[in-house]
């Protein structure tokens, strides 16, 4: 029973089938071939508009070169005080940027609201040169919480930051549960609501390495290409990132895979709560669940062989845990997780 993360499950059959097919014969290299100019088509119209988009393998690799491209070396970044650009990427945005700042936000169930970003604002003067300058706003898509921005939420973050001169960046390493819980177009998540650049990830929902940096508008791209060379991201046979994002984006697979993560991580939640001395934590929108439970019975749950995260020390007697789930995580383990859990 593996809750640990959804990056613990592998690749879709089709995606490891695609990378297959990409090794036959030769191509051009460095992202020069027929399936990245493709993603590329896919993506554009996926979105609705007319996109710079550059795959790359990793999600602190997009997060970090997007933010390095639309920042400064003295600019501000804000973003929410859990995010992973701020807890998990060891620095990478601050080392790509060669020295921008993040501003960590509190708020509540991981998100930034309109009020906290302008009060964090407040501290920070335009023009004065001890202080430095607000340069973007970045939003995690799902949140590390588990919960989603939607598109009226991240508009009124956009016009603040627009107010003050920043551009707009989304970690979307979750993005597909985001949408899937959301029922609205990409666009409408995304640049509709103000997003200038987006990190969409496909590797916690069934790829084997593949991401991209997307860019909305093309003033915006400047010297992309030449940072993510110097940063070694500029992968020779780009075929085999570009053909994972191929097959992940044919039909509505990509959707319905994150809507059956989220739809266990709903019935994990649902049977964890309905057991006395449970508390779910934060609502339950994509695929994580948070939820407190006695120490005992974490103990009990880990013994029977289920791995997850402790998300804190524990408090009065309980432990706050972490449970994500993905595409392949069989219904018998939530069911199972469940079960154990309550028979203590």
């Amino acid at each position: 029973m593996n809750f640990a993360s959804d990056n613990a499950y592998g690749a879709w059959p089709e995606i490891i089938a695609a990378i297959g097919e990409a090794a036959m014969g030769p191509a051009p290299s460095y992202g020069d071939d027929a399936l990245t100019a493709r993603v590329r088509e896919r993506l554009s119209q996926l979105f609705e508009r007319d996109l710079v988009v550059h795959p790359v393998i990793s999600g602190t690799a997009a997060n970090a070169l997007a933010l390095a491209t639309l920042v400064p070396p003295h600019g501000a970044i804000f973003c929410h005080a859990e995010s992973h650009i701020a807890v998990d990427e060891c620095g990478a945005p601050e080392f790509f940027t060669h020295g921008a700042k993040l501003v960590g936000i509190e708020g509540w169930n991981g998100k930034v609201d309109a009020a906290g970003l302008n009060h964090a604002l407040a501290h920070f003067l335009p023009g004065f040169v001890h202080h430095v300058q607000p340069a973007a706003l970045s939003l995690t898509q799902a949140t590390e919480l588990g919960t989603v921005y939607t598109p009226g939420e991240i508009a009124a973050l956009s016009g603040v930051a627009r107010d003050h001169g920043m551009k707009v960046h989304m970690d979307g390493a979750r993005f597909a549960n985001a949408l899937a819980h959301l029922a609205c177009t990409p666009a409408e998540l995304t640049w509709k609501a103000g997003v200038d650049a987006l990190s969409f990830g496909a590797t916690k929902n069934g790829a084997l390495g593949a991401e991209a940096v997307i860019f909305f508008h093309h003033d915006d791209v400047k010297d992309f290409e030449y940072r993510r060379k110097k940063a070694g991201h500029l992968v020779s046979k780009m075929r085999f990132v570009s053909a994972q994002l191929d097959a992940y984006l044919t039909g509505e697979r990509w959707i319905r895979h994150a809507e059956r993560a989220n739809a266990l991580a709903r019935r994990l939640a649902d049977g964890l709560a309905a057991i006395p001395g449970v508390e779910i934590a934060h609502a339950v929108e994509a695929n994580a669940v948070f939820v407190r439970l006695p120490e005992a019975t974490v103990s009990r749950l880990r013994s029977r062989g289920a791995v997850f995260y402790d998300w804190g020390p524990p408090a009065e007697g309980r432990t706050l845990i972490r449970l994500v789930t993905s595409f392949a995580t069989p219904e018998q383990h939530v069911d199972s997780f469940i079960k154990l859990a309550a028979d203590g």
